[in-house]
Order: structure tokens, then sequence, then C-alpha cells
């Protein structure tokens, strides 16, 4: 499944904002997902070397807003349970780490 060029700039924006409220660095993203700065770079650029990954930075960011108390961001194209999406490995996702 890919996404139309307008829900690439919506997840885009949505993992943005969601970045700006968990009011956490790009360097401790990738050391709790167990990837590098770089690499984070590129999944907030919808750039990922597996579709999984942009889904588990997308539920790391919802989880670090809702710590602070804050409403996560919705987002528009990655909402579907991912369980569900034949194609995506959920069991990876689970694991919420990127290798």
């Amino acid at each position: 499944m890919s996404l139309t060029y307008e829900q690439e700039e919506n997840t885009r924006l949505e993992l943005k904002s969601n970045y700006e409220k968990a009011k956490i660095s790009i360097k401790q993203i990738a050391l709790d997902l167990g990837t590098t700065e770089k690499y984070i770079q590129e999944l907030f650029e919808l750039k990922p070397k597996k579709l999984e990954d942009t889904w588990i930075l997308k539920n790391y960011l919802i989880e670090k807003v809702k710590e602070k108390g804050l409403t996560p961001t919705p987002f528009s194209a990655l909402k579907a349970d991912y369980h569900i999406i034949w194609f995506l490995d959920s069991k990876y996702i689970d694991g919420k780490k990127i290798y």
C-alpha cells in the first residue's frame, strides 16, 4: 500500500507535531529505538528501509506524548490496526525496536 502525496505530507506533519509535543531529542529517540539519528531523520521524511519502521516511530511518539499527559495529534493515514494489515510484520512493530 502506498500513500498518496497528500497522505505523505499529512503523515510528515503528524509525525512532526507529535515529535514537538513529546519534547524529546532525535538522539534519545534513536537510542530508545536502537537505531541512528540519521535513520530517525529519514523516517521523519518517510524514507524507511522497512514500512514497519514508520509505524514504530509513530507508536513511540504517541506513547511519549501520552506520558507527558498530552493528547497526541491523530494520524490520518497510519490509523488502522497494524495487526490486521497483511503486509506489515506486527511482531516486529510490537518489538518497539528498529533493526
